[in-house]
C-alpha cells in the first residue's frame, strides 16, 4: 500500500513561499491504477516525485508497505526503490550504446538476479518486442523505446510502478498501446500503477482517478478507499 498522511510541499520563489501540493491525505491500496491529472503546474508531477522518494516533503508523511521513506537515509531509500518501484518517464531515458535487451538486462544483472538474460528476454515478449531485443534505441521508434522503458520498469518485479506522463512523446496510438500495456500489468501481474497524465481521455481508462489543479485535489473517484 501507498499512503499519504498531510503531505504537502511548498518551496521558495522570488523571496515569498510558493505552494506546489496543499496538504493531501491518501491511500491507495495494493494492485490499484490510479491516474492523477491536471493541467501544467497543477502539482501532478510533484505528488508523483513525493511518493517515489525523489523529493521531500515540506510537512506530512509517506508511507510504502508502512514503511516511512521521508525517514529513510538516501541508502535505505535506493534500496527501497530498487525492490517495490519501477518508473516509466516521458523520456525513456534508455541508454543509448546499449541494446533493448541489455537496457532491460542491466538492472536484473546489478541485483544479482541470476537468469537476467532469460528474463529479459520474456520482458521483450510481454510488451510485443520479442523480435527487436537487439536493437539499440535510435534504431526504435518511440513507441517501441517507451515499451522497452516499460520492461525495463518491471525488470524487477517491483509491486508498483509510477509513470510519469509515460505517452507525452507519442502520438495517440503509441500512447493508447502503453496504456493497454499498463492496464494489462495491473490486471495480469496486481501491479499497483500510479500514472501521471494531462490527458483526460487517457486518465480515464485507470480505475481510479485524481484530478488536481493549482495543487489541491478538486476531484476524485477514490471514495471506496479514500481516507
Amino acid at each position: 500500500m501507498i499512503e499519504l498522511r498531510n503531505v504537502s510541499k511548498t518551496v521558495m520563489s522570488g523571496g515569498e513561499p510558493l505552494t506546489i501540493l496543499h496538504p493531501l491525505t491518501l491511500k491507495i491500496p495494493r494492485s490499484r491504477f490510479l491516474s492523477i491529472v491536471g493541467p501544467s503546474g497543477s502539482g501532478k508531477s510533484t505528488l508523483l516525485g513525493l511518493i517515489a522518494g525523489l523529493d521531500a516533503p515540506t510537512s506530512g508523511e509517506v508511507l510504502i508497505d508502512d514503511i516511512d521513506i521521508t525517514r529513510l537515509d538516501e541508502d535505505a531509500l535506493a534500496r527501497l526503490r530498487g525492490e517495490k518501484v519501477g518508473f516509466v518517464f516521458q523520456f525513456f531515458h534508455l541508454i543509448p550504446s546499449l541494446t533493448a535487451h541489455e537496457n532491460i538486462a542491466v538492472p536484473m544483472e546489478i541485483a544479482g538476479t541470476a537468469d537476467a538474460c532469460r528474463r529479459a528476454d520474456s520482458l521483450l515478449e510481454e510488451v510485443g518486442l520479442s523480435g527487436r531485443g537487439h536493437h539499440y534505441p535510435s534504431q526504435l521508434s518511440g513507441g517501441e523505446q517507451q515499451r522497452v522503458a516499460l520492461a525495463r520498469a518491471l525488470a524487477n518485479n517491483p509491486p508498483i510502478v509510477l509513470a510519469d506522463e509515460p505517452t507525452g512523446n507519442l502520438d495517440s496510438a503509441n500512447g493508447r498501446h502503453i496504456l493497454d500495456l499498463l492496464r494489462g500489468i495491473n490486471r495480469t501481474r496486481g501491479t499497483t500503477i500510479v500514472l501521471v497524465t494531462h490527458d483526460a481521455e487517457l486518465a480515464a481508462m485507470a480505475t481510479d482517478q485524481l484530478v488536481l489543479r493549482d495543487g489541491c485535489v478538486v476531484t476524485d473517484r477514490l471514495a471506496p478507499w479514500r481516507s
